[in-house]
């Protein structure tokens, strides 16, 4: 896991080759007025824009989710957002079996730690980061970039 600013989002560029492309695309729209929904950049990039109201933790828990397949670049853009977070190989209790076409898995274990995200803030979640996203009151407005390994 990466957490950082938009500023220094040039320092992650060659961690992956579409890294870029997803910051550049922040860089390149007006953010606030993009339709809720997905978008597909390029082959094995796509962002999902959502704005929704906040999540309790207990809420958010339900869905403490990891992928196979992707890397997560969650930006937020409104709001403050709370991110429950633990490693993978430190969870005890999946929730189901991995789903292939959805690419998650779900754990019912409990996070390591909790973080926050403000405004032009960003986490990059690899395969090894469990997460519970959008925790938090009031609305969150965020993108999440889904980048194919």
């Amino acid at each position: 896991m990466i957490i950082d600013s938009l500023h220094n989002a040039a320092t992650y560029h060659a961690l992956h080759p579409l890294f870029s492309k997803a910051f550049q695309f922040l860089e390149e729209n007006d953010l606030m007025n993009l339709p809720d929904g997905s978008i597909q950049i390029e082959e094995g990039l796509k962002v999902i824009v959502s704005q929704k109201n906040g999540k309790i933790a207990e809420e958010s828990l339900k869905k403490f989710e990891c992928h196979n397949s992707n890397i997560d670049i969650q930006v937020c853009v409104k709001g403050t957002e709370t991110i429950g977070w633990k490693p993978r190989e430190t969870c005890k209790n999946p929730n189901g079996e991995y789903d292939s076409v959805k690419d998650v898995q779900f754990f019912s274990d409990q996070p390591d730690m909790f973080f926050n995200l403000t405004d032009s803030q960003f986490v990059i979640f690899y395969p090894g980061d469990v997460h519970a996203p959008m925790i938090g009151e009031g609305e969150i407005r965020k993108l999440v970039f889904k980048v194919k390994i």
